[in-house]
């Protein structure tokens, strides 16, 4: 429920805080006060466009803040808490700015949220029906819409959407299949016979790094045996080798440790280096011994490193890059196969087909049940407001399968029982498709779990009699949730537990929009002015009483407004 709106430089509105009750309340003033102001505030907050045209005039930036109750739907709990939003008590607060920039922020309790998010979350707190809903009721997608809505099948129309898509991608996948299966069927067979010649090559992992560094020793043999045998030769068999050199330092120094024990570290270093360069000549002495000079071997390496490398240059990829190359070729031939497995894709197009019509049905027959449910409650509701013998019809036309389902949603509308039921579009005057449309968005509100449920202007076009039904029905519905409605009709107004007026003043040069909540003597001189117009006469405000008087009510007591 909308416990308290408060605004700041939007539109004609300096600033404004408007304390609102439970049950049924209407928001009336004259035409151009300023009524869709607030209503426009209210929509910003659940998540509507921003523009900086709402800033009002030589401020910089306009703010709304709305106080709410705690959703009763458990999603809206769920959702908060995925969002890491923690709320103490049973109230929170939404709030957004809007800068002169055309920048827009919004806030649930104290953390940031984009206005997609207050969209979603705006869903739970309240649902604006506004003045130009019935003209959309005449557009096919949103009598559909509407149908699933009230019937709880929009995640069932959402299945049916995805797998239509499903369904169309398999469909297109086995027609590009069919086409392109002879060009498939080429590139198919060149990557068998490249794969063949990789198969032949036989490349190794890391085959062609020890390829590479074999070569290398064998064809530079004549310099590595020159080089190894020259550092032998300096280590262990020249005149003086290091080793000898060494071993005379060792005996030297050794000999001076009676006079210096300091110095047997460094005698420990030189036997460890004397010993350390004897065992480098062995390794090398070895090393000359097991060489072999192997010019076959060579040769075959020769062929190994041309053949590898031919292999790469034919495919322009480096030899390191080869494996890759072929693992390419695997998952594009695996590709292919799998495209051109008409019998496989055809086995997946029945699969989508059966997968969309069994969800499609299980639509249609939703549907059905919605709307035998809705035409007969738009019918009853028709009897009321002077459409005595008039019928409502949710028709379901049969149609080819589409993202939609298997039919398409048609509103039929017969005004008096003389006439045939035909589209809503075609046959609804001005005033009937006010009744109607109403009828419809009354009864939609019924099967809606939304605690707020706000009216713009959607009595337009009716009066008298009807109008006072309106009141009636609006004021049936707000005994279970908050109703606000902004209305030009005393009739309506009179059923409503709570009064708003909205009016302009002019202060310091500039005009700004005030709004009161009406005790029950300031409503019998509102609704006074509605039925009679700027003279206010005794008979009118008698008048007013008796429509105030009709139920008896009482007046509801508003939080303050300032």
């Amino acid at each position: 429920m909308l416990v308290r709106l408060t605004i700041r430089d939007f539109v004609l509105v300096r600033e404004l805080e408007l304390g609102l009750a439970s049950g049924f309340g209407v928001l009336t003033g004259e035409t151009g006060a300023g009524k869709s102001i607030l209503l426009d505030a209210l929509d910003l907050l659940l998540g509507g466009r921003a523009s900086a045209e709402v800033i009002r005039q030589g401020a910089e930036r306009a703010e709304v803040t709305l106080e709410c109750t705690l959703p009763p739907a458990a999603e809206a709990r769920a959702w908060l808490e995925a969002h890491g939003i923690e709320v103490e008590g049973d109230t929170l607060l939404l709030r957004r700015n809007i800068e002169r920039s055309g920048r827009s922020r919004a806030w649930i309790e104290a953390v940031p949220v984009p206005a997609t998010a207050l969209r979603e979350f705006g869903a739970w707190i309240a649902d604006i029906h506004g003045q130009h809903a019935h003209h959309a009721l005449l557009e096919s997608a949103v009598q559909r819409r509407m149908l699933d809505r009230l019937g709880g099948a929009e995640a069932l129309a959402e299945d049916v959407r995805q797998r239509f898509a499903a369904w169309e991608s398999a469909r297109e996948r086995l027609a590009r299949a069919r086409e392109r299966q002879e060009s498939l069927g080429e590139e198919r067979e060149r990557l068998l016979w490249q794969l063949q010649e990789w198969e032949r090559l036989a490349l190794r992992p890391g085959e062609w790094d020890e390829v590479q560094q074999e070569h290398r020793r064998l064809a530079h043999a004549a310099q590595l045996l020159q080089q190894v045998a020259q550092a032998a030769a300096l280590l262990s068999e020249e005149e003086p080798s290091a080793q000898a050199l060494l071993g005379q330092a060792e005996r030297a120094l050794a000999g001076s440790l009676e006079f210096d024990a300091k110095l047997a570290e460094a005698v420990q270093l030189v036997s460890e280096a004397r010993i350390g360069v004897q065992e480098a000549a062995a390794s090398l002495r070895r090393y000359l011994d097991a060489f072999e000079l192997d010019p076959a071997r060579l040769a075959e390496l020769e062929r190994r490193l041309a053949a590898i490398d031919e292999f790469a240059r034919r495919y322009r990829v480096p030899p390191e890059e080869l494996f890759a190359l072929a693992e390419r070729w695997r998952e594009r031939l695996a590709a292919l196969e799998e495209s051109a497995d008409l019998e496989r894709l055809e086995v997946e197009v029945r699969a989508a087909e059966s997968a969309y019509f069994e969800s499609a049905r299980a639509l249609s027959e939703r549907r059905r049940e919605t709307a035998e449910w809705l035409s007969a409650e738009v019918s009853a509701a028709m009897q009321e407001l002077a459409m005595k013998g008039g019928r409502f019809e949710a028709a379901l036309i049969a149609g080819e399968p589409a993202a939609t389902g298997l039919e398409r949603v048609e509103f039929r509308v017969a005004a008096n029982p003389s006439q045939t039921l035909a589209p809503l579009a075609r046959v609804a005057s001005g005033g009937e498709l006010s009744r109607i449309g109403l009828a419809i968005q009354v009864i939609a509100s019924r099967a809606s779990d939304t605690p707020t449920l706000i009216f713009d202007e959607v009595d337009v076009g009716i009066g008298g009699a009807v109008a006072e039904i309106v009141g009636r029905s609006l004021w049936q519905l707000g005994r279970d949730r908050q109703v606000l409605a902004v209305t030009h009709l005393p009739q309506v107004a009179a059923w409503a537990d709570w009064q708003l007026r909205v009016w302009k003043e002019e202060e310091g040069g500039a005009v700004h929009t005030r709004v009161e909540a009406l005790d029950a003597a300031a409503r019998v001189e509102e609704i006074a002015r509605m039925l009679g117009g700027l003279e206010i006469t005794d008979t009118t405000r008698e008048h007013a009483r008796e429509l105030l008087g009709r139920r008896g009510m009482g007046q509801v007591e508003l939080p303050h407004s300032g």
